[in-house]
């Protein structure tokens, strides 16, 4: 019924968008043809508009069961897979030494080949820690970096319970986020495989870029997953911090080789008809790229994860369930980025010369519903936060970034990463 009524508002503000846009269909089709106009117009307005109000109803009406304490709290195996972390793994490893978590587990950290300290850092670090962690730790050096996905599967054999979880090399955990993510797990219906975690930005006092990616992690991927895991269909387990049964991994044959790992493996559960959750309270820090370069290659390999999870699990977009729709809407991303990067952006280029054939001053309407969908967004956010007594910092500038600059920098971007997917380029991880 909510996945119901959420659909029927976006379709509402679709179709009104379609009305109030008819002036503008025709202008541009006179200047472009009709079938470009509406291509244009389609991904620049109809679809965002139907997007964003079927991410907001679905907000609106979620009510997820409260995740109480279990009579006893089922082992873990947390997998650490680090290369090349000398500067991080030591702060990693504290946070996982200090977690809350009621039951037993193990910390494998996963050194795949790294070429720096981080092995003497880690094994440093593990023998301050043991002696005051509740969580037993075991140190497995690589010689030969082999990749995350060939790492973790080595993990996942020398792990020595049924539930598993993954955290990068460069995170530091709250506490009570092993316990948390764990308890939402075994909160959620039968047959939930799999339950990513809340990625949010460590390092964003660094620069004007991690400021703004800030505001993307805490607003953006934050919704998104949660109105995806409101039906029971998170399109990715992230491998910063998710939390697996081992049946559900060794079902669909773990971690495949490929630069986007965690999303193909995600896509992989949901073929199998596995559930995958979401945890918005299970809060773990990492620290995102402070360079261009760095910047890019990250999302690069994002969209080339995504263009990775199309071609092994393309069935998907016919198996008949609500989380169907997210696997459709990551399909129209290819376009929709295409679309802003060579009509939007050379659009206010034009615009700046007084030539208003895609954007012009009717475009700044969209800023009171924008506004709109932020302030929505925000405040569901920091009520999650003052549940666990934090706050958000002041972060205007940032703000300011992400919402008028930050997809200049990003969808360009995305399209580079689609097309060195689809033409077969060399992979690499791209951020060391």
């Amino acid at each position: 019924m909510k996945f119901t009524l959420a659909l029927c508002l976006a379709i509402a503000w679709a179709a009104l968008s379609i009305v109030l846009s008819l002036r503008w269909l025709g202008d541009l089709a006179e200047i472009a043809s009709f079938p470009a106009a509406l291509i244009i117009i389609g991904f620049i307005a109809y679809v965002p508009g139907f997007m964003n109000a079927f991410m907001i109803g679905t907000i609106l009406l979620d009510r997820r069961p409260p995740h109480a304490p279990p009579a006893a709290y089922p082992p873990v195996s947390v997998l650490v897979a680090c290369f090349n972390e000398a500067l991080n793994i030591g702060d990693t490893l504290n946070s996982l030494a200090g977690q809350d978590y009621p039951g037993r587990f193990e910390i494998v950290v996963l050194n795949d080949g790294s070429t720096d300290d981080t092995m003497l850092v880690a094994a440093r670090a593990i023998g301050r820690l043991r002696a005051r962690s509740r969580g037993v730790f075991r140190l497995m050096d690589f010689g030969v970096n082999a990749g995350k996905s060939t790492v973790l599967n080595r993990g996942l054999k020398l792990a020595s319970h049924d539930l598993v979880a993954t955290v990068d090399g460069d995170c530091w955990l709250r506490p009570d986020a092993l316990r948390r993510i764990v308890e939402r797990m075994l909160a959620d219906p039968p047959g939930t495989e799999a339950v990513a975690g809340a990625v949010l930005v460590r390092n964003s006092r660094r620069n004007i870029l991690t400021r703004a990616q800030e505001w993307d992690y805490f607003h953006g991927i934050a919704a998104v997953k949660r109105m995806q895991s409101m039906y029971h269909g998170t399109l990715v387990a992230q491998g910063a911090f998710s939390l697996y049964t081992r049946r559900g991994l060794e079902a669909v044959g773990g971690w495949p080789p490929c630069v986007g790992e965690d999303i193909v493996v995600t896509w992989a559960l949901l073929k199998a008809g596995y559930r995958v959750g979401y945890a918005e309270d299970a809060l773990v820090f990492t620290n995102v790229p402070h360079e261009f370069r760095q910047f890019s290659q990250q999302r690069r390999r994002w969209s080339r994860g995504l263009i990775e999870a199309f071609k092994a699990h393309w069935p998907l977009l016919f198996k008949w369930r609500l989380s169907t729709l997210f696997i459709w809407w990551n399909l129209f991303f290819l376009p929709l980025d295409l679309v802003y990067t060579f009509a939007f952006i050379p659009g206010l280029i034009l615009a700046l010369f007084g030539v208003y054939w895609i954007a012009g001053p009717l475009t700044l309407l969209v800023l009171p519903l924008a506004a709109v969908w932020n302030g929505f967004i925000f405040q569901v956010q920091r009520k999650m936060f003052r549940a666990q007594g934090m706050r958000v910092r002041a972060n205007a500038d940032g703000f300011l970034f992400y919402v008028f600059a930050y997809s200049l920098l990003m969808q360009p971007v995305c399209v580079g990463g689609y097309f060195a997917e689809l033409a077969g380029l060399r992979k690499n991880w791209g951020t060391k």
